[in-house]
């Protein structure tokens, strides 16, 4: 008995190596090649490329970059079984989910990871090395024309919506810009030119965007824009150096009558903030409608949360309303939570509700309508709004940019250095 029971212990812990060493020779299968990648999402019969360069060969140092022209955006990388990585798009609830083939390309999908969305996907392929965007070097064909400048571009919706503009810079077959609307921008895009055809695509996390047209006769443009996983607008265009957005200072202001803002939401604690606490009587205040969807408020909140830090001893105050595509504390608890952590946020992140502007309307009822996640509301230190900014407007916007950084400044040194006013509080005797 005793040397059957030697011998099937032996063969056990023989079964238990060889198992062992199978799964670690597995693990040890090489992650993603370091270097430049070159994608390709595959959205209903069009392609969406995009480039991204690899670091790190094991996952406590593995990081993917997304690369748009001048701009990077990087995103931790995980071991996912044998054969497989996950690239979490920080913030925003989705990732990148690829199986590394035997050959060294990746093959996967970007999925939402959405409650109640996760049937949303959109499958690419990837390939070490190949650092262009559209066009292999050496097969780029000599543009027609030069599209650089400002371009007014007409959208065709079901709804009336105002035109946006194409900011654009070509050098030779090279193309980059932006596209500005009344809700914020696109983010850098990068693209080509080849002979009268253009083409323009973005991945910075949140759903893929290209941009594909033509270059016509009477030099206007005409072509499709793609949001993803979500829909595709066709445009025409034609360069305007004058044309401007509508003033975003004017779209969003308080109906007839009313001079304050009042609300009172959960914080990421469950407890309910009002405007009308005390911690907020007597100070500036910022409020922010944002969602971590979003990627307009997301740059909004990189520009907001480090000088918030800079200036809140200077008797300021801010809170971030977050509406969540799901209508669920919980989650919102998650996905604001990892918002608050990302860029190290220490002002108040309050739960507004779902995603939807109709929604926000009637929960900031003072409000003439919701145009844009997101909206900047600031608020003086007697409590009335004083000015309100609807959308973003990003670095990639140049001199946008830069006129929205100087105005927002101006605005609340004026409004900081303003009185204080005195607090009264009803002072009660007992027995009175």
């Amino acid at each position: 008995m005793k040397t059957k029971f030697s011998s099937r212990l032996a063969g056990l812990l023989t079964s238990v190596v060889l198992i062992s060493g199978t799964a670690s020779a597995n693990y040890s299968k090489p992650f993603p090649k370091e270097g430049i990648w070159r994608g390709v999402f595959t959205v209903s019969e069009s392609q969406v490329p995009f480039n991204f360069e690899f670091k790190g060969n094991d996952p406590k140092n593995a990081l993917l970059t997304l690369i748009n022209g001048s701009r990077r955006d990087e995103f931790h990388v995980e071991r996912r079984g044998v054969d497989s990585i996950y690239v979490k798009m920080n913030t925003y609830d989705a990732a990148l989910v690829a199986k590394i083939e035997d050959n060294g390309t990746l093959t996967g999908e970007y999925r939402s990871l959405v409650p109640g969305f996760r049937g949303n996907s959109l499958p690419f392929i990837a390939e070490h090395g190949k650092n262009y965007r559209f066009v292999e070097p050496g097969k780029d064909v000599a543009p027609t024309h030069n599209i650089s400048g400002k371009w007014e571009i007409k959208t065709y919706t079901k709804e009336a919506v105002p035109a946006s503009i194409a900011l654009l810079k070509q050098t030779g077959n090279k193309l980059t810009g932006v596209i500005m609307t009344v809700v914020g921008d696109t983010r850098e895009l990068e693209g080509t030119v080849q002979g009268d055809e253009f083409e323009l695509s973005g991945f910075t996390g949140p759903s893929p965007f290209i941009v594909k047209g033509k270059i016509n006769d009477d030099n206007s443009i005409t072509g499709e824009q793609g949001f993803g996983i979500y829909k595709n607008l066709k445009f025409d265009g034609l360069r305007n150096e004058k044309a401007e957005l509508p003033d975003p200072y004017k779209l969003t202001f308080l109906k007839p009558g009313y001079k304050k803002l009042d609300f009172t939401f959960p914080d990421l604690k469950g407890q309910n903030v009002s405007l009308s606490d005390d911690k907020y009587k007597g100070k500036v205040v910022i409020i922010e409608t944002i969602g971590t969807w979003c990627p307009n408020c997301t740059d909004q909140t990189v520009f907001l949360a480090p000088w918030f830090k800079k200036n809140q001893k200077r008797g300021v105050e801010a809170i971030a309303i977050g509406f969540e595509q799901k209508d669920d504390l919980e989650y919102a608890q998650y996905t604001l939570g990892k918002l608050k952590e990302k860029y190290g946020i220490t002002y108040d992140i309050l739960f507004g509700g779902i995603a939807d502007k109709k929604i926000v309307a009637e929960k900031l009822p003072a409000l003439n309508k919701f145009v844009a996640f997101p909206t900047t509301i600031i608020i003086d230190r007697k409590g009335d709004v004083r000015e309100i900014y609807t959308g973003y407007t990003g670095t990639v916007t140049g001199k946008y940019y830069e006129e929205y950084e100087k105005k927002f400044n101006k605005v609340l040194d004026e409004l900081i250095a303003e009185p204080v006013p005195q607090l009264t509080a009803a002072v009660t005797t007992a027995g009175k």
